[in-house]
């Protein structure tokens, strides 16, 4: 527990350093939230709403130095390293199945408990996987074309 809540806080930490913001942006009292202006979407601190406004800048100033590839923000980065590298740092302690992204183990760890956490909201069905639900979906849109 200690070592998670260190990681975290090295994470933060990171992530603070990473979007220079003024002295006048850092000192904002009182301020709860920060709006996109583009889409109007709320955010509880600043650090994310510059991360959201690069979905619509297309900004991508975090670069591959192997390939070229480049992201949005820089845990994305790291995460794509792991194709050069070939590390897989997360894994399934059922079948000792290793992933280079932990949501890709928690998806895979589904095969053993057999938890369907995606319910369509039409029928009654349920699926361990959102693309499986999301196929589903057109299904019932086959039906009914025109909504």
């Amino acid at each position: 527990m200690e070592n998670e809540l260190f990681r975290s806080e090295v994470e933060c930490k990171r992530e603070s350093e990473e979007i220079d913001f003024s002295d006048e942006e850092k000192n904002e009292k009182g301020k709860t939230s920060f709006d996109c202006d583009i889409c109007g979407k709320l955010f509880s601190r600043k650090a994310k709403l510059v991360i959201h406004e690069r979905t619509h800048t297309g900004e991508k100033p975090y670069h591959c130095d192997i390939c070229g590839k480049s992201f949005s923000q820089n845990d994305h980065l790291t995460t794509h390293k792991h194709v050069h590298t070939g590390e897989k740092p997360y894994h399934c302690e059922i079948c000792g199945k290793s992933f280079i992204r932990n949501d890709y183990l928690t998806s895979h760890k589904r095969t053993h408990t057999g938890e369907e956490a995606y319910h369509c909201d039409i029928c009654d069905k349920s699926f361990a996987q959102r693309s499986s639900l999301t196929t589903h979906k057109s299904t019932h849109m086959r039906d009914k074309p025109h909504q």
